[in-house]
C-alpha cells in the first residue's frame, strides 16, 4: 500500500527533531572528549609527580650500588707477595745462580756441595712461590667463605686489626654490608721495621675510614664489638709482651660471649717444608693459644685454609648468672 505523503509541516518538525538530536549528541560527544582530555592531563601530571619523586631516590640507590662495587674485595696474590718481598727473592736467584757458578771452578766435592746449594736455593724459590700461588690466588682464603664457619651469625659490630697492610676490611664489608664496621692500623714503625710491610703500606694505603691504633689501645669503649678480626696482623708484633697486650685490649673490647678471630700461618711441618728458614717469621700454635689464655680468652673454633694458613676463634667468656645476696649460692634455673 502507497504511503501517505508528507506534508511540509511534518518534514520540518522532523528535520528541527533531528537536529535537535544531533546538536545534543554533539554537546555530549564533546563533554566525554572533554572529559577524556581531563582525565588524561590528571593521569600525567600524576605520572610526572611520581616520577619526580622517585628519580632522586632511585639516583641516590644507584650510586650507593656504584659505591660498594667499586671496592676491591680479594686479597693480594703471589705478585703482589714477590713485590712486597723482593729482596728475599733476589737473593734466593743470586745463590742459586752462585752455586752453579761456582760449582764449574771449584773442585769436585766442593763443586758437588755448590750445586747441591743452588738446587736447594730454586727448590726452595719455586716451592714457596707455588704455594703462595696456592693460597692467596687459588685457596678460598680470598673469598672469605672460611668465615661463616668461625662466625655462624656473622661478625656482628666488629673491628677489622691490620698491621700496615689491610686486605680483610673490603671484603667482610663486602660480604655483611649491614654490620657495623671499624678499621683499626696498628702499624708502628719503631716495632714493625721489614721492609715488605713498608712496600705494602705503599703500596696500599689504609683506606680513608681508618682509625689509628696501637697494640696497647685500641680505639673502641670496653665491651663494644662483637667481633676482632685479625688477619696477618698480630705476627708482626715480634715481643711476646705486646702480643700479650694486643690479646688483652681485645678481649677488653669484646662483649662477653664475642669473638677474636686470628688468621696466622703457623711455624709447623707443612710451612717449614715450602717456605723453608722463612717460616721462622711464624709462631708456632701454642704461642697464640698461651697469648689468647693470658687474656681470658679459649678456643672455640680452629680451621685450616688451604694447608697452610690456620684461622682460630677464640671467645670471651659470657657473663656469669648473678649472685644471690642472702646465701652466696647462685639462684637456681
Amino acid at each position: 500500500m502507497r504511503r501517505p505523503p508528507t506534508t511540509p509541516r511534518d518534514t520540518a518538525a522532523a528535520q528541527n527533531t533531528g537536529t535537535t538530536q544531533s546538536t545534543a549528541a554533539d554537546r555530549d560527544t564533546t563533554a566525554a572528549q572533554s572529559a577524556a582530555t581531563a582525565r588524561d592531563t590528571a593521569t600525567t601530571q600524576s605520572t610526572s609527580t611520581a616520577q619526580s619523586t622517585t628519580a632522586p631516590q632511585s639516583t641516590t640507590e644507584a650510586q650507593n650500588t656504584t659505591a660498594t662495587q667499586e671496592e676491591p674485595v680479594r686479597f693480594s696474590g703471589v705478585r703482589e707477595v714477590v713485590r712486597y718481598n723482593w729482596p728475599l727473592y733476589a737473593a734466593g736467584c743470586l745463590a742459586a745462580g752462585a752455586g752453579l757458578a761456582a760449582s764449574r771452578r771449584l773442585p769436585r766435592p766442593a763443586a758437588a756441595l755448590a750445586r747441591a746449594g743452588a738446587v736447594a736455593a730454586a727448590a726452595l724459590l719455586a716451592s714457596s712461590t707455588a704455594a703462595t700461588w696456592w693460597v692467596y690466588d687459588r685457596s678460598e682464603l680470598r673469598t672469605f667463605d672460611w668465615l661463616a664457619e668461625l662466625l655462624p651469625d656473622g661478625p656482628g659490630e666488629h673491628l677489622v686489626l691490620s698491621s700496615g697492610l689491610d686486605e680483610a676490611s673490603r671484603p667482610v664489608a663486602a660480604r655483611w654490608p649491614r654490620h657495623p664496621q671499624s678499621v683499626v692500623d696498628l702499624y708502628d714503625p719503631a716495632l714493625m721495621t721489614e721492609g715488605s710491610i713498608r712496600r705494602a703500606r705503599h703500596h696500599v694505603p689504609p683506606a680513608p675510614r681508618t682509625l689509628p691504633g696501637g697494640h696497647d689501645r685500641l680505639p673502641a669503649a670496653t665491651g663494644s664489638a662483637d667481633t676482632v678480626l685479625a688477619v696477618f696482623a698480630a705476627h708482626e708484633l715480634r715481643h711476646a709482651a705486646d702480643r700479650q697486650e694486643l690479646f688483652a685490649e681485645c678481649a677488653r673490647v669484646l662483649r662477653p660471649g664475642g669473638r677474636l678471630v686470628l688468621v696466622e700461618h703457623l711455624r709447623d711441618a707443612a710451612n717449614t717444608a715450602v717456605y723453608g728458614p722463612g717460616a721462622q717469621h711464624f709462631f708456632p700454635r701454642r704461642t697464640w693459644l698461651r697469648a689468647a689464655a693470658g687474656a681470658g680468652l679459649h678456643l672455640v673454633a680452629e680451621r685450616r685454609i688451604g694447608g697452610l694458613v690456620t684461622a682460630f676463634a677464640f671467645a670471651s667468656p659470657p657473663t656469669s648468672p648473678p649472685a644471690s645476696t642472702t646465701t652466696g649460692k647462685r639462684p637456681a634455673p
